[in-house]
C-alpha cells in the first residue's frame, strides 16, 4: 500500500535535523552517483516533504521557490533533474520548461500536478518533461518517477559517451594507447558545456578531435563554426568575429552577424588561437566574460550563447611568460585541456593510417584495393614524422599516386619525397593519377570492353592500350 504523508507543517521536528532542513537517515549508504535533484515549488511544505524524500534516498537536493530563481540555480550548473510545479508567481512550470528546451546541456524536468489536472502534464511532455506525479502524492510514487527519470537520464549519457567514443574512432584513425586516452577525455568532456584548449603539434588532427566533441555534445544539431586566427589581420579578425555594422570601415557596403552570432546556440572553434593579436586577445576575452558580442560600429551589445573549442600548436602557458598571450584570457580557455599527441609518440597507429590512406586515395586514383608491402610499412615505422599525420598523408598519397599495380613496395622517401616529404605530389603526378583513375572507371564500366571504354573516353583504341599499359592496369 502507498505510505501517506503527514503534513510536514504540523510534524514534530526530526532528530539530527541540520541547519532547518530535513535528517537524513545515518546508516543509509550514499549512491555510488549522487544526482543533484532541484525541486522548485511556491510552498514551503512541498519542497520540505519533497526534500525529505529524496534525501533519504541518498540524492542531494535543491530548492527554488519559482522558476526565476530555478533558472538562476540551473545557469551555475550541476543540477541533473528538476522537479517543478506547474503553477507558481512570476514563472510558472511551463515556462520554466520552455527556457530549459532553450538552454543547451540543461537537465531534464519531471513536473507536479494538481489532481485532475493530468491533460496539463500531457502537455508539459510534449513541451519536454520526462514524467509527471500528481498532487496528493505519496512518497512511494515520487521515489518511482524520480528514480526512473534518473535512470534514463543515466542511460542518455551512457549513450552520449558511447557516441563520443564513435565520433572520435569516425573522424580518427588510431589504435594506440596515447590516442585511446584522448577518446577517454572526448567522453568524459563532450557532454559537459565548458571551453576546451586542444594543444599539440602541427598535423596532429586537433581539428578532428574538435569535430568529435561536436559530434557527441548536446549542441550537435546546432551550428558548427570554424575561423583560423591566423588568416586574417586585425581589423579584420575582429569584424569577422563579432560582426560589423554598414560604414564601420572602408569597404564595409552591409553590415554582418559576424562568426559568434552565426555559432549562437552551437560550438565555434577558434584554430591557432595562439595567432591573435592582443588587441583582439582582449576583446574575446570580455566576450567570454560577459557572453555578449559589440559589433564593430555598434554601441549596443548582443547576447550570445556559444561554446568554444580553441586550438594552438603554440606553448601559450610559456607566451604568457613571454607576454605574448593574456594570461586571464589564457585562464579562461585552459578549463579543460587537450593535448593530441604528435605521430612520433603513437607508432602504433602509423600502419593503420597509412592503410587508411591507401585506400582513400586508391579510391580517388581509380587503383583498386591498394596494399602496402611489409617494407613500405616498416620505412614508414621508422620515420620521425616531424610534419605528423598530415606528412603521412602526403607521402601515402605520392605512392598511390605513383603505384604501379595493387601492390605499392617504392620507398616511400625516394627523390623528390625525401628533401620535403611534407609537400604532396605536384601537379604532373596528380594529373597522371586523375587520368589512371578514369581510364579504370572506363574499363570497368565497360567490363573490359577496349574499343567501348575507348570511345567513352574520347580516344583511340591504340591510345588506350598504351594507357593501360603506362598506368599498370593490364
Amino acid at each position: 500500500m502507498p505510505r501517506p504523508l503527514r503534513d510536514p507543517r504540523r510534524a514534530a521536528p526530526r532528530r539530527g535535523r541540520e541547519r532547518g532542513g530535513p535528517a537524513r537517515s545515518r546508516d543509509r549508504r550514499r549512491n555510488d552517483v549522487n544526482p543533484v535533484v532541484l525541486v522548485v515549488d511556491d510552498e514551503p511544505g512541498v519542497r520540505y516533504t519533497l526534500r525529505a524524500i529524496l534525501e533519504d534516498q541518498g540524492w542531494t537536493v535543491e530548492e527554488a521557490a519559482d522558476g526565476l530563481e530555478a533558472l538562476d540555480r540551473i545557469r551555475r550548473g550541476g543540477v541533473d533533474l528538476v522537479l517543478t510545479d506547474l503553477r507558481m508567481p512570476r514563472l510558472d512550470g511551463m515556462q520554466l520548461l520552455a527556457e530549459l528546451s532553450s538552454l543547451p546541456a540543461a537537465p531534464r524536468a519531471v513536473v507536479i500536478t494538481a489532481h485532475g489536472s493530468e491533460r496539463h502534464a500531457v502537455e508539459a511532455m510534449k513541451h519536454g518533461a520526462l514524467d509527471y506525479f500528481a498532487k496528493p502524492f505519496d512518497a512511494d510514487e515520487i521515489v518511482r518517477v524520480v528514480r526512473r527519470s534518473i535512470e534514463q537520464l543515466r542511460l542518455a549519457d551512457e549513450n552520449r559517451r558511447l557516441r563520443a567514443r564513435l565520433a572520435l574512432g569516425r573522424t580518427m584513425v588510431f589504435e594506440s594507447p596515447a590516442m585511446a586516452r584522448v577518446a577517454e577525455l572526448v567522453e568524459r568532456v563532450a557532454g559537459r558545456d565548458v571551453t576546451v584548449l586542444l594543444t599539440g603539434e602541427s598535423g596532429t588532427g586537433k581539428e578532428l578531435v574538435a569535430r568529435a566533441i561536436v559530434r557527441a555534445s548536446p549542441r550537435a544539431e546546432r551550428p558548427y563554426v570554424r575561423f583560423n586566427c591566423a588568416a586574417l589581420p586585425r581589423e579584420l579578425a575582429e569584424a569577422e568575429l563579432f560582426g560589423h555594422a554598414r560604414g564601420a570601415f572602408t569597404g564595409a557596403v552591409r553590415s554582418r552577424a559576424g562568426l559568434f552570432r552565426e555559432a549562437d546556440g552551437g560550438t565555434l572553434l577558434l584554430d591557432e588561437i595562439g595567432e591573435l593579436d592582443p588587441a583582439t586577445q582582449g576583446a574575446l576575452l570580455r566576450v567570454l566574460q560577459e557572453r555578449e558580442v559589440r559589433p564593430v560600429g555598434e554601441d549596443r551589445p548582443v547576447r550570445v550563447d556559444v561554446r568554444v573549442l580553441a586550438a594552438t600548436h603554440h606553448d601559450l602557458a610559456r607566451d604568457v611568460e613571454a607576454g605574448r598571450f593574456r594570461k586571464d584570457l589564457f585562464y579562461r580557455l585552459d578549463v579543460v585541456s587537450i593535448r593530441v599527441p604528435p605521430l612520433r609518440e603513437r607508432p602504433e597507429d602509423i600502419a593503420p593510417l597509412a592503410e587508411h590512406f591507401a585506400r582513400r586515395f586508391g579510391d580517388r586514383f581509380g587503383l583498386e584495393a591498394p596494399r602496402l608491402s611489409p617494407r613500405v610499412l616498416d620505412r614508414l615505422r621508422r620515420h620521425d614524422w616531424p610534419g605528423n599525420v598530415r606528412e603521412l598523408e602526403h607521402v601515402v598519397e605520392r605512392l598511390v599516386a605513383l603505384a604501379a599495380g595493387p601492390e605499392i613496395d617504392d620507398d616511400p622517401f625516394a627523390g623528390d619525397a625525401a628533401a620535403d616529404p611534407t609537400v604532396g605530389p605536384g601537379l604532373r603526378e596528380r594529373v597522371a593519377a586523375f587520368e589512371r583513375g578514369l581510364v579504370a572507371e572506363a574499363m570497368a564500366r565497360c567490363q573490359g570492353n577496349q574499343s567501348e571504354a575507348a570511345r567513352q573516353l574520347g580516344i583511340s583504341r591504340v591510345t588506350l592500350i598504351d594507357k593501360l599499359k603506362r598506368h599498370g592496369l593490364r
